[in-house]
């Protein structure tokens, strides 16, 4: 009879991906939750294979790759524990008053948890504050993906008048003026000389190790099959399948690294901003943003490059509804550079039910934070 019921549970499983019940058909729910735990249960290797467009970039589901001796280097490694303290230093910002921790803060998930980043003269900026969790996985950064080392990406923080507005070119010899500071470099690089080179290494390599910890999704990965709960075995199998998000967001931590157009690049509204277009200037990529890694989703909000969504259920909501788009007039119909949203979002026709499991999944995907001292600047 197990069995018997066991093969129901699959056929509904397979058949509908999801199941909306009343009080009647409770056994044969069940018995549903009961297959897809069965399914669940076991190596991710075995489980039903996820729903994946052609051409999308993908990977399957893993653990968070282990490294228990990744904070350590802060303390440690003379180069990584020189970056630490430049990061926390207000004084690489023109006016003393703004280190790179204002807009990346350990206590903020190494964002800043607002909207909109906020700098120099209390300006605000135009996008929303990534978080430096896991950065180091990202071959460009940025949003738009414009630099493609960490190097190179700093000086436009650092010289930006509206974040930090340091002139970079003076920052080694404002620095090498603070005597503290002769002694971490000799001790890093064997050389009191300061330069920016030095600075952007230290502060790269500090930024590297900036990675999340194990979540309860991890636990579940790693054979702990109890760690979940129905709603959440539910959500995962739902992440996979009927939701399409393994579309976009793949791999230990969940994203593929590329870049999307999902709908929200407001062309010639007010608010627009073109995303990736304006680093290769080809059309297809008007208003393209960077996939983010989900990993630490709750602790990470606002969400979006422009911050526009503060609560789960609402990035669910304009996900199911496939992204609706205005219709085109004549003159958008004829604009080589009118955005195209990705082909890879579609209507979902998620249920009630099933949007608060995927809520329920997503919400295993945050882990312990690791709480990191500000260090002592150097005087």
């Amino acid at each position: 009879m197990q069995k018997i019921y066991l093969v129901i549970g699959i056929i509904v499983l397979v058949g509908l991906g999801s199941f909306s019940f009343t009080n009647k058909a409770l056994p044969v729910f069940k018995t549903y939750n009961d297959s897809l735990r069965n399914l669940y249960s076991r190596p991710v290797a075995q489980w039903p294979r996820p729903v994946i467009d052609a051409g999308a970039i993908w990977s399957e589901m893993a653990v968070m790759p282990k490294d228990d001796t990744s904070w350590f280097k802060a303390d440690k490694d003379p180069v990584t524990q020189l970056g630490k303290i430049l990061f926390f230093d207000p004084r690489l910002s023109g006016s003393n008053q703004i280190s790179c921790s204002s807009c990346h803060d350990p206590d903020l998930s190494w964002q800043d948890g607002r909207v909109l980043a906020l700098g120099n003269d209390h300006l605000q900026g135009t996008r929303n504050t990534q978080s430096l969790l896991n950065v180091h996985i990202n071959k460009e950064l940025f949003w738009d993906g414009r630099a493609n080392s960490f190097e190179t990406q700093m000086v436009e923080p650092l010289s930006a008048h509206h974040e930090m507005n340091m002139d970079v070119p003076a920052l080694g010899e404002k620095l090498g003026k603070i005597k503290g500071y002769e002694t971490l470099f000799e001790k890093a690089y064997q050389s009191k000389d300061i330069d920016f080179d030095k600075i952007a290494q230290a502060l790269a390599a500090f930024q590297k190790i900036i990675k999340s910890r194990s979540s309860r999704y991890d636990q579940f990965l790693s054979g702990d099959y109890k760690e979940f709960t129905d709603d959440e075995v539910a959500g995962l199998h739902l992440f996979r399948t009927k939701a399409r998000c393994m579309n976009c967001h793949s791999g230990p931590f969940l994203t593929d690294t590329s870049f999307h157009n999902i709908g929200l690049t407001y062309y010639k509204r007010k608010f627009e901003d073109l995303g990736r277009y304006n680093v290769t200037k080809k059309n297809e990529d008007v208003g393209k943003f960077r996939t983010p890694s989900l990993r630490e989703l709750n602790r990470t909000r606002p969400w979006m490059h422009n911050g526009l969504f503060d609560n789960l259920e609402g990035v669910i909501n304009i996900y199911n509804s496939g992204m609706p788009q205005p219709a085109k007039t004549d003159e958008q119909k004829n604009d080589p550079m009118f955005p195209k949203t990705d082909r890879l979002i579609k209507p979902l026709n998620l249920t009630p039910q099933e949007k608060k499991q995927l809520v329920a999944f997503l919400n295993t995907l945050t882990g312990t934070p690791y709480r990191m001292r500000r260090p002592e600047l150097p005087k």
